[in-house]
């Protein structure tokens, strides 16, 4: 095992989204433009002696690889989305990587930093494949969605309104295959970004046990809840683009949570208070990691992170008093 610095491990997951601005292009101007203002946010981490380990979704990233694949098809191999999803890993984590090399540099602070492209174990048997649920890729006009469907055999569904788009497979993950690596890097007071976009889809194969690949898309912050378990993460952050978790969202009547305990929100998960496609992964990711050990957990923005880190902002969850 590494050395320890005795430093507390804080694991944060952040969104795709969030290398993307609102009415931006995506490209890596754009990534590397907001990779810099995330980083700085996560400075405050690393000035208040924490060790940290960093993730992040890859959802418009994936989606744009997904469109290549079709624009190149008849003259480039195209690739499995589990492929897919490692190279999200490693283009975002570069840009992450070399942000916060920078920020660190800037202040002086010696601490490397390491991208790791990760596997992440799933069950072959997972209901999930065979009920595709997560919407991917780009969005499509129901013609487009529909000859795609019958050409390529994808599931489809109109997503919100804003268009049509492929659904995939959405294992729930069981196990981060480097997870002894991921720590034992953190505890060293390496700087580490790993499960980019969820981590790698993997199952056993029947025949031989031996990992392989499955098309599929694992929740981001579903997998960081069992990493930030795993590597025995004292606090488990979700950065998101509201500064805390509501009741009743959209609303008269919403009301913005301040520090919750795990009996309190889980009373308030089964009263159906936080939707499937937007705050309930996080919310279950948060009871999750509690449920399994860990102490705490904060849903804020990258902007009032340094806030929420002093109990001046954010949604703050506590597990058994």
């Amino acid at each position: 095992m590494s050395e320890t610095n005795g430093r507390p491990i804080v694991l944060v997951a952040m969104g795709g989204h969030a290398f993307i601005q609102r009415g931006e292009k995506g490209d890596i101007r754009d990534h590397e433009k907001n990779a810099v203002g995330i980083c700085a946010s996560l400075m405050t981490l690393i000035e208040r002696d924490y060790n940290l380990v960093v993730t992040h979704g890859n959802g418009p990233q994936v989606g744009n690889l997904l469109l290549q694949n079709e624009l190149t098809q008849d003259n480039v191999p195209s690739m499995p989305l589990d492929v897919l999803v490692a190279n999200t890993e490693g283009f975002l984590g570069y840009v992450l990587q070399q942000a916060l090399l920078n920020h660190l540099r800037g202040r002086q602070i010696k601490r490397y930093v390491v991208t790791m492209i990760t596997q992440v174990l799933v069950e072959r048997d997972d209901p999930a494949f065979q009920n595709p649920s997560k919407p991917i890729g780009p969005f499509l006009t129901q013609e487009q969605a529909e000859e795609r469907r019958d050409r390529l055999g994808w599931k489809i569904l109109d997503d919100a309104g804003r268009g049509w788009r492929r659904l995939v497979a959405s294992p729930r993950p069981v196990r981060v295959v480097q997870r002894l690596m991921i720590r034992d890097s953190a505890r060293a007071g390496h700087i580490v970004v790993a499960c980019g976009g969820g981590g790698i889809p993997i199952v056993r194969r029947q025949a031989d046990n031996d990992y392989e690949g499955v098309e599929a898309v694992i929740d981001k912050d579903l997998t960081s809840s069992v990493l930030a378990a795993e590597i025995g993460a004292e606090l488990l952050i979700i950065l998101t683009d509201v500064p805390q978790v509501y009741v009743h969202y959209g609303k008269p009547e919403q009301k913005a949570l301040g520090a919750v305990t795990l009996e309190e929100i889980e009373r308030l998960q089964a009263e159906g208070h936080f939707a499937k496609g937007s705050m309930g992964p996080k919310v279950e990711a948060i009871v999750n990691f509690l449920k399994a050990g860990g102490k705490r957990g904060l849903i804020t923005s990258p902007a009032r992170l340094a806030d929420a880190m002093d109990g001046r902002a954010g949604t703050h969850f506590i597990g058994k008093i």
